[in-house]
């Protein structure tokens, strides 16, 4: 695990124009958020791109040329793609660089978290908090664009942080590795402080509006809330994940 590091990030978003200096960024492992294809393109190279973004589990998205054409006036051949501005990092790495050097795992696993201020703000958290990972969806989440940046106070510089193509199977790779995985959800019985996070765990955060989607829900070890007082229905996620993970960190030091 010596060679284990985070990819250096470009400073800005950039556009990456044409097809053969996208498939040049994929393969050298640049970090790419998101690619345009143009309703209909094709070609040989197209046919790489898609390779090389599933394998990456970076999303793909079809759109009208006009689309294209706002983005820039340069001869794009039908593809466009976003720079990143953090490297996504192999969830099974991360799990084990973090174990090789003797730390006891805790990341936090987003569900349909789509406000990059929150995201942010979760990682700023789970980074104070001694969490290592911050795990989300190739589909479904916030961009991490420079206001994320912003939110985190470059954390998510810091944090790894994993995109994975389903969360499903992060959840089966957590548990293969001895990580249980525990959801955040208003109306489960067992209240955050009576579980036990000392040990090597995840916690997965959804949305405001929809919650943890109930497949993903039934798949955790266990689903714990966060008491209230008062009929306020609920907190904001990212306030939620840092009274989580305070829950977590003091359980640790105290034991």
């Amino acid at each position: 695990m010596e060679k284990f590091h985070h990819k250096p990030a470009p400073k800005k978003s950039q556009l990456i124009i044409g097809r053969q200096p996208l498939v040049e960024a994929l393969e050298s492992g640049r970090s790419i958020d998101k690619i345009l294809f143009q309703t209909q393109v094709s070609g040989p190279s197209i046919g790489d791109i898609r390779k090389l973004a599933k394998e990456r589990n970076i999303p793909i998205q079809q759109v009208p040329a006009e689309k294209l054409h706002s983005l820039t006036k340069a001869n794009h051949q039908g593809v466009i793609a976003f720079a990143g501005l953090v490297s996504y990092m192999d969830l099974q790495e991360v799990i084990d660089h973090v174990v090789s050097e003797g730390k006891n795992p805790l990341f936090v696993m987003l569900d349909g978290v789509t406000d990059v201020r929150n995201i942010g703000a979760i990682a700023r958290t789970t980074l104070c908090s001694g969490g290592q990972a911050l795990i989300i969806p190739d589909k479904g989440v916030g961009a991490l664009n420079e206001e994320a940046l912003k939110s985190s106070a470059g954390a998510l510089e810091k944090i790894h942080v994993c995109r994975v193509g389903s969360l499903m199977k992060a959840v089966d790779t957590l548990h293969l590795n001895g990580i249980k995985v525990f959801a955040a959800e208003m109306t489960a019985s067992k209240p955050v402080y009576e579980e036990d996070f000392k040990e090597p765990c995840c916690v997965i955060m959804g949305s405001e509006e929809k919650g943890v989607f109930p497949p993903l829900m039934k798949i955790c070890d266990a689903n714990v809330h966060i008491p209230m007082t008062g009929d306020f229905e609920s907190l904001n996620v990212s306030v939620a994940t840092g009274m989580i993970l305070y829950e977590a960190m003091k359980q640790r030091i105290l034991q």
